[in-house]
C-alpha cells in the first residue's frame, strides 16, 4: 500500500511511514493511492467476529506487507482488552429500525479510545522497529487529547503534548488529560478556540526544520491510521444487522468529519452504506457545505456538544480529493486558508450528494433529543449523540427495511451539565470519570500562537 498527499506535492510513503507521520510535509493529508475492496463473502465473514480480529483484518489492508498478520492481531487483541465491554463497539435497539452504536466503553468514555488505543501500540511497534523517538503534538476539541495522552501515556519511545482551548471543554474532559502526570506527557490551555489549536499544529508541521529537530507527529484524525481504525466499527456494525444482504445507514455526530469519512472509508471499501447523514451542532460548516455547495468558515460557537465546535474540518479535503480533481486539491485549500470559503466543483458536490447528507441541529433540539432517548428507552445519552439522534428524526428517513445507527461518541458522565439540564438527572459516573475528581492537575497556558507553542515543545523535548 502506497499513500499520496492531498496536495501532490510530498513523495509517495508506505503506511509506517504515513502512521508516524501523520501530515505530509506539504501540509497535505495522507491518502492511499488505490483502495482496497472487500468481497461480500470477506463482509459476511465479519458477522459475529471478535472485534480484534476484524480490526485486524481491516488494518491489514491498509498496512500491506508492513506490519506481519501476527503482530497486527496482537496489536489490536492488547489495545481492545483495555475495553470495559467484551463487544468494544456495541449496538443498542432504540426502537424499530432505529439503533444505538456505543463507543464509549474505552479508558476515556469516548469514541476517539477505539482508534487510539490501537494507534499507540502500532506507533510503539514502529519505533521500536526503527529505533527512533517521536514528539506528538495533539491539538484536541475534547476527546481526542485524552483519548491520545491516555494511550501513549508511559510509552518509552513517545513524548506527547496535548492542545487544548481555554475553558471550551468539559471538565471532565479536561481531567483525563491534565491528571496524567507521566514524564511523558504535557497538556496545554490555548487562549483561543480549537480551530486555533489546530492551527498551530499545521503550522508546526510546515516548519519542516522545527519538525525535523523534534521528530514531530501527529494523531488526530489528520493521521490516516486513525481514521482506518475507525472504519472497523462500521463493519462490526453493519454486518451484525445484515450486511452485506442489506445495506445500512449511518448518522455521525461530528465536527472535523473524521468519524463521518471513515464510515465514508468502509463504503468505499464495498460496505453497502445507503447513505451517512452528517450530523453537526451551530458549527455547521460541512452541513452548509453539503447543502450549498460552499465551503465556507464561519464564527467559532461554543455549544453543549464542545467536542464538534470546530469551523475547519480537516478531513473534508479529503473527501474533496476524492470527488473533485485531485491536481486542483492543494489551490482550493490553499484559498480556504486564505479567504476562508471555496466553492465545490459542480461534479464532485453530486458525488458527496450520493454518499452524503448534512443536517445541522440547534440547542434546543439537542436538549429535546437527550429527553426523548431518556423517555423511549430509559436511557442517557451524551449532547453529542443527541445531535445525532436529532437529526435522525430531522432527516428523510432510509429506504423501507434499511436500519439506521446513530453513532454514541461519548458516555453522558463526560457532559454532565447538559444531560441534567434536559433530563434532570445526573448520569452515573464509571469509575474512570469518578476518581479524576480525587486527582491532582498538571497543565500550563499558552497565548494562540505557533512560535510559542514550538518554544514550549523545544524546551520539552530538550528536559
Amino acid at each position: 500500500m502506497r499513500y499520496v498527499s492531498t496536495r501532490g506535492r510530498a513523495p509517495e510513503v508506505g503506511f509506517i511511514d504515513a502512521l508516524l507521520g501523520g501530515l505530509a510535509p506539504d501540509g497535505g493529508l495522507y491518502a492511499p493511492k488505490t483502495w482496497p475492496a472487500l468481497t461480500r463473502a470477506e463482509i459476511a465473514a465479519f458477522a459475529g467476529a471478535p472485534y480484534a480480529q476484524v480490526a485486524a483484518d481491516i488494518l491489514g489492508r491498509f498496512a500491506g506487507d508492513e506490519i506481519g498478520r501476527e503482530t497486527l492481531v496482537r496489536i489490536c487483541e492488547e489495545a481492545y482488552a483495555t475495553f470495559t465491554h467484551e463487544a468494544v463497539a456495541p449496538l443498542r435497539q432504540l426502537g424499530p429500525g432505529r439503533y444505538v452504536l456505543e463507543l464509549f466503553h474505552g479508558p476515556t468514555l469516548a469514541f476517539k479510545d477505539v482508534a487510539m488505543q490501537a494507534l499507540s501500540r502500532l506507533a510503539e511497534h514502529a519505533l521500536i522497529e526503527r529505533g527512533r523517538a517521536m514528539t506528538i503534538v495533539c491539538a484536541t476539541s475534547g476527546d481526542t487529547g485524552g483519548a491520545a495522552v491516555e494511550a501513549f501515556r508511559g510509552r518509552e519511545h513517545v513524548r506527547i503534548v496535548a492542545l487544548f482551548p481555554e475553558g471550551r471543554i468539559s471538565e471532565v474532559q479536561r481531567r483525563f488529560m491534565t491528571t496524567a502526570l507521566d514524564d511523558n506527557v504535557r497538556t496545554v490551555a490555548v487562549a483561543g478556540d480549537f480551530d486555533d489549536c489546530q492551527a498551530i499544529l499545521k503550522d508546526l508541521f510546515r516548519d519542516e526544520g522545527f519538525a525535523r529537530a523534534v521528530d514531530l507527529a501527529a494523531v488526530n484524525s489528520i493521521n490516516f491510521a486513525r481514521i482506518a481504525a475507525q472504519s472497523v466499527y462500521y463493519f462490526t456494525a453493519a454486518t451484525t444487522l445484515g450486511a452485506p444482504a442489506r445495506p445500512v445507514a449511518f448518522v455521525v455526530p461530528t465536527g472535523n468529519f473524521g468519524d463521518a469519512y471513515a464510515g465514508w472509508v468502509a463504503r468505499r471499501m464495498g460496505l453497502p452504506i445507503e447513505r451517512i447523514i452528517v450530523a453537526t451542532n451551530a458549527n455547521d460548516i460541512v452541513a452548509r457545505a453539503l447543502e450549498t455547495g460552499r465551503y465556507r468558515r464561519g464564527p467559532g460557537v461554543a455549544t453543549q456538544s464542545p467536542a464538534m465546535d470546530i469551523q475547519v474540518a480537516s478531513n473534508f479535503e479529503r473527501l474533496w480529493f476524492e470527488y473533485g480533481d485531485r491536481a486542483e486539491t492543494a489551490k482550493a485549500f490553499e484559498a480556504f486558508a486564505r479567504d476562508g470559503e471555496i466553492e465545490i466543483p459542480a461534479v464532485a458536490l453530486q458525488g458527496m450528494r450520493e454518499a452524503f447528507r448534512g443536517v445541522p441541529v440547534t440547542e434546543a433540539q439537542t436538549s429535546r433529543a437527550i429527553l426523548a432517548a431518556f423517555n423511549r428507552s430509559g436511557q442517557l445519552v451524551d449532547p453529542h449523540t443527541a445531535v445525532a439522534l436529532a437529526a435522525a428524526d430531522l432527516c428523510e428517513p432510509p429506504a423501507a427495511g434499511t436500519p439506521l445507527v446513530a453513532l454514541a461518541t461519548a458516555h453522558p458522565a463526560k457532559f454532565p451539565q447538559a444531560v441534567r439540564a434536559a433530563v434532570g438527572l445526573t448520569p452515573a459516573a464509571p469509575r474512570a470519570a469518578h476518581d479524576l475528581a480525587h486527582r491532582r492537575e498538571r497543565f500550563d497556558c499558552l497565548p494562540a500562537d505557533a512560535e510559542a507553542v514550538k518554544a514550549y515543545v523545544r524546551a520539552f523535548v530538550a528536559a
